[in-house]
């Protein structure tokens, strides 16, 4: 029997902790690539250190990409998160280019050839995740978690606060009763700063940005507010700890309130189904609360390197759903194509929409214009009652 009363804790990171600036390059090294050729295949992990980034992988896109404008995309990048420190620079920073092309053996079972579908570009399984929690259809913790970081790199980014640094962390823990969430037990911000500012007044530049994302009379017990509980926070970002490309799997999908696969998403291209299958994954479970037929659902589809079909879909509503999960099951392929190809054309992934998308979560964020985050729309809700036989 699921428990009704209980905490649960979610964490973020900033676009400047040290793994999001890793996703940030692997990602706008991505958009540069599909921007030039839709069709370009990327898988660009990246390191950085003090004042070193290295990029490695492989591609397979245009002659025209070339080392040089690879390392102006990552310095533009780093520039962009606003990383000018004495230990890491967009400017003064190392930048080492590995890419090189892609392997033959995984191209010839990805490729579309003859009477064969483009096929997934790994094995693996993936999951998607809604509930009714937030006005997004997230879970709440890694809501607010990723809402406080936002908008203090809003203040930083427009010069509201002169004291924030890029690298930060924030901690959200909610207290459930009856399944759903009632209130906040603790916060906890760790924020870089400037060396001038003091503990005593960063602590109130946070309180601020913190009540202004959490609901009214949320705000924890002042005893359960940390703001930098070591002290200074001074030295950070990838000078004070090394970044990796793909290290904050749980941030980007949902806080830990849903199962993860196990793939990391940034620098990779829509053939690869650790991603594009993961945006499918949550679209299908967001039309599936949106649509009504359940407050809660996850979805787990899985897929084997050079198959273009999925090779299961499951389906947990976790009680709460209005019809039978085997039902939805059996409707989710009569209304959306699964295949990576099928998966690509209805999100339309291959465009440069990808950098936006490295820091504070890939999921329960507005779609764009010009299609980023297109697996957020409601746009299936209709078709999949629809199909419901």
């Amino acid at each position: 029997m699921a428990r009704s009363n209980y905490l649960f804790t979610s964490e973020s990171v900033s676009e400047g902790h040290p793994d999001k600036v890793c996703d940030r390059i692997s990602d706008a090294v991505l958009d540069l690539y599909l921007a030039a050729d839709p069709y370009a295949r990327v898988a660009c992990e990246t390191l950085t250190t003090t004042n070193k980034i290295v990029l490695a992988g492989e591609v397979r896109g245009p002659a025209s990409i070339t080392k040089e404008l690879i390392e102006e995309t990552a310095r533009q990048a780093v520039k962009e998160i606003g990383y000018e420190q004495e230990g890491f620079h967009w400017k003064n920073a190392s930048v080492d280019v590995l890419l090189h092309a892609q392997s033959a053996d995984i191209a010839q079972g990805v490729d579309a050839a003859g009477n064969k579908d483009e096929g997934a570009g790994d094995q693996g399984i993936m999951f998607g995740y809604a509930c009714r929690e937030t006005d997004v259809l997230m879970p709440a913790p890694i809501v607010y978690s990723h809402r406080i970081l936002q908008a203090m790199a809003a203040a930083r980014h427009s010069g509201e606060v002169k004291g924030f640094e890029p690298d930060a962390k924030s901690q959200v823990t909610l207290r459930y009763e009856n399944g759903m969430p009632v209130g906040v037990s603790s916060v906890v911000v760790s924020t870089q700063h400037k060396a001038d500012v003091s503990q005593k007044d960063l602590r109130e530049l946070v309180r601020g940005y913190v009540k202004g994302v959490l609901p009214n009379g949320w705000f924890p017990p002042e005893e359960e507010f940390y703001v930098n509980p070591t002290g200074n926070f001074v030295i950070g970002g990838p000078d004070g700890d090394a970044g990796l490309t793909g290290r904050k799997i749980i941030v980007d999908t949902y806080g830990g309130a849903a199962p993860h696969g196990g793939g990391a998403f940034s620098g990779k291209d829509p053939t690869k189904v650790d991603r594009s299958a993961a945006y499918a994954a949550r679209y299908v479970a967001k039309n599936i609360v949106a649509a009504g037929l359940a407050d809660r659902a996850t979805i787990q589809v899985a897929y084997a390197i050079g198959v273009s079909k999925p090779l299961s879909i499951y389906v947990d509503l976790h009680g709460t759903g209005k019809v039978d999960e085997a039902a939805i099951e059996a409707a989710i392929p009569r209304a959306m194509d699964l295949s990576p190809r099928g998966i690509r054309e209805h999100l339309q992934l291959n465009r440069p929409i990808y950098a936006r998308t490295s820091s504070y979560g890939h999921f329960g964020r507005t779609p764009d214009a010009d299609g980023g985050f297109s697996w957020e729309k409601t746009d299936l809700a209709d078709k999949l009652k629809a199909e419901i036989r």
